[in-house]
């Protein structure tokens, strides 16, 4: 934990990746944001940075991650970069007094999740895990809905998400170098860390992944190797508590586009009610008892958006604006000197899960997984 900030001067924030997601995600959150200002941005490709000094009015750019970490003009840094990437980036960021934000799956595996950790708590710095789904306003009543007793005691956790991607090249996201995995790392990790956020520690798990698109080609139609990761994973759980978990996500659902939202269906049935959120539907649950039927319910206002955030949830489309405070909850965590939630730790404990699963399909068993620390 670090000290709170002590001056109203904003927080400088630099942008490690300035793709889709910095683009999508980060930047409108951090630009809602009056304690933070957008200051630098680095990226591999220096045609997408002179874009973005413009696009984005920043006082400086670099293709080297070091030269932006050894700045004193910057005070964190958000990192949205190929997953290979992640640990020698957080490791100089974090020897550098920098407070770090990182897309995830925070690494290729759980050693070097902990690497990572290790250095940020070392260094006194705030670290987070962008794990967006946490905000979403459906996601906070269910978690409120469980914490009160609303449901009664949980017993099962269900999760599906289906995507209909195009069966072309994903690029570095499809090769295990640089990815570490396909699906289950980019998708099934954010379930597998709001499953647990809901219903406790997982205490074991049993898991299979499968690749059905060969992916040889780009979108232009220009040749490329091969995937080698998975585009469909899966999963059984039993949390510590003794309630089930069930975990399905796929790339190549046909006709789950969903306005682009794709199809997410979170459920938890308790011993008195069953409540669902679903991500193309952000500001509703479906709820429903004993003898009746599932029935949208609105989100009760104060959990539209966490306790001071800038964000306007009248504002923008439901599904995409509730990111936004990602860069609000990483902000907050910096000025108030606390840990960020979600943070490395649970990245961490989201990574050991992620990997029992490769385990537990190359032998095919049960994996009891090991405490994050």
């Amino acid at each position: 934990m670090t000290a709170p900030r002590t001056t109203p001067a904003p927080v400088r924030v630099a942008l490690i990746g300035a793709g889709a997601v910095s683009e999508y995600h980060h930047v409108p959150g951090l630009r809602l944001d009056p304690r933070a200002r957008l200051v630098a941005a680095c990226d591999s490709s220096a045609e997408l940075l002179e874009k973005r000094r413009a696009e984005w009015d920043l006082a400086f750019t670099t293709t080297r991650y070091e030269e932006l970490c050894a700045r004193d003009d910057i005070d964190a840094v958000i990192i949205a970069t190929p997953n290979d990437t992640h640990l020698p980036i957080t490791l100089a960021a974090a020897a550098a007094g920098k407070h770090v934000m990182c897309e995830k799956p925070l690494g290729l595996n759980a050693d070097q999740v902990r690497r990572m950790l290790q250095a940020c708590r070392s260094a006194g710095v705030v670290h987070m895990t962008a794990f967006t789904y946490r905000f979403a306003p459906a996601m906070r009543y269910l978690k409120h809905l469980l914490q009160t007793g609303a449901l009664g005691t949980p017993r099962h956790f269900r999760s599906q998400r289906f995507l209909d991607l195009p069966e072309t090249s994903w690029g570095w996201r499809q090769y295990r170098a640089h990815a570490g995995a396909g699906d289950l790392f980019d998708m099934t990790i954010h379930r597998l860390d709001f499953a647990a956020d809901l219903m406790g520690p997982i205490d074991r798990l049993c898991g299979a992944v499968a690749t059905f698109a060969p992916r040889t080609q780009t979108a232009d139609g220009q040749p490329c190797p091969p995937s080698d990761v998975d585009d469909w994973s899966a999963l059984i759980g039993i949390f510590r508590s003794g309630a089930t978990g069930v975990w399905e996500g796929t790339t190549l659902a046909k006709g789950y586009k969903l306005g682009g939202f794709g199809h997410e269906w979170a459920e938890v049935n308790g011993s008195e009610a069953s409540a669902v959120y679903r991500m193309h539907d952000p500001n509703r649950i479906l709820l429903g008892r004993h003898g009746g039927d599932l029935e949208p319910v609105p989100v009760p206002s104060p959990f539209l958006k966490p306790a001071g955030s800038p964000r306007d949830p009248a504002q923008g489309i439901p599904g995409t604006v509730f990111r936004y405070d990602l860069a609000w909850e990483f902000i907050s965590a910096i000025v108030e000197g606390r840990d960020a939630v979600p943070s490395f730790a649970d990245g961490l404990a989201a990574q050991i899960a992620a990997d029992a699963v490769l385990e537990s399909f190359a032998r095919g068993t049960w994996i009891t997984l090991p405490e994050p620390s």
